[in-house]
């Protein structure tokens, strides 16, 4: 038995990687269109972060959330800074889930906190395993762990 589970153990350990690349591209795929939404009418943006959100300094905070999903977009796909920018894209799912989502339920389908909690979870994964050795990251960790 333990024979099988060391050679399973070996097989599936070798798609670590892939598995973060491909989280890292879906997130980066997933911010991509609220993203470029806040930035094609952030003052839009900002109105709706005051006057139904309730959320103080909307405009600041409209220009925080769309600055952050961009880089974290780039970052993303990059492969760069992945530990560092999954933080920052958690807390702004916190606010959604919290803001727009909870009162809807959990179903996706009922713009409840389905797909924002998925999206935590998966930067969660980034931040404590970094993005695999397919990105810029990934570069430098090998280059520094040889010298």
């Amino acid at each position: 038995m333990c024979i099988l589970k060391e050679k399973m153990d070996m097989v599936l350990d070798k798609g670590k990687d892939a598995s973060l690349l491909f989280i890292r591209l879906i997130l980066a795929y997933g911010f991509y269109e609220p993203m470029m939404g806040k930035w094609s009418d952030i003052g839009a943006v900002a109105k709706w972060f005051g006057e139904d959100l309730g959320l103080p300094f909307p405009l600041l905070n409209a220009y925080m959330a769309a600055s952050t999903e961009a880089l974290g977009v780039a970052l993303l796909t990059l492969g760069l800074g992945v530990r560092f920018i999954s933080l920052p894209l958690m807390v702004i799912m916190v606010v959604a889930i919290s803001t727009v989502h909870l009162s809807n339920g959990f179903s996706a389908g009922e713009n409840g906190f389905e797909i924002p909690l998925y999206y935590m979870l998966m930067l969660f994964v980034l931040a404590t395993h970094g993005g695999g050795k397919y990105g810029i990251d990934g570069l430098f960790t090998k280059k520094s762990c040889e010298n």
